[in-house]
């Protein structure tokens, strides 16, 4: 849960909310082992974690389901719009290293996957997060 504003060297931290259905603490303790100290992760519901990004209060959305488009960006995409919302991964499907990448490049706000993916997927966008706010 976000508690007041987190800053280290005089810089805000960004910060990432999990929102989706399944798996929230697992990506939160995956996010926060490749946070390299650049981002704060909390845990919200999909309704409230897809509204503190609309409103600015958070910088990054993560979200997780079976199909990782369903439960995962369902709250996401009817509050952002597809323009701020990327699926990177879906049964049996994982979306291109680099086009991850470009996604997070792009500034896509919001990623869903699939649970089964997290170990994959989450590691690459922290990594890209991290170079794109050094």
């Amino acid at each position: 849960m976000y508690i007041g504003k987190f800053e280290e060297g005089g810089e805000s931290l960004k910060k990432i909310v999990i929102g989706g259905q399944m798996d929230k603490a697992e990506i939160q303790e995956l996010a926060e082992q490749h946070a390299n100290g650049k981002f704060e992760i909390i845990v919200k519901s999909d309704l409230d974690a897809a509204v503190a990004l609309k409103n600015g209060q958070v910088d990054y959305y993560f979200g997780a389901c079976n199909t990782g488009g369903g439960g995962a960006l369902a709250m996401a995409l009817a509050l952002l719009g597809r323009d701020m919302c990327e699926t990177v991964s879906m049964p049996g499907k994982i979306m291109d290293e680099e086009e991850i990448r470009k996604s997070v490049q792009n500034g896509k706000r919001a990623f869903g996957f699939t649970a089964q993916h997290k170990d994959v997927v989450v590691p690459i966008l922290m990594d890209e997060m991290c170079k794109l706010h050094g």
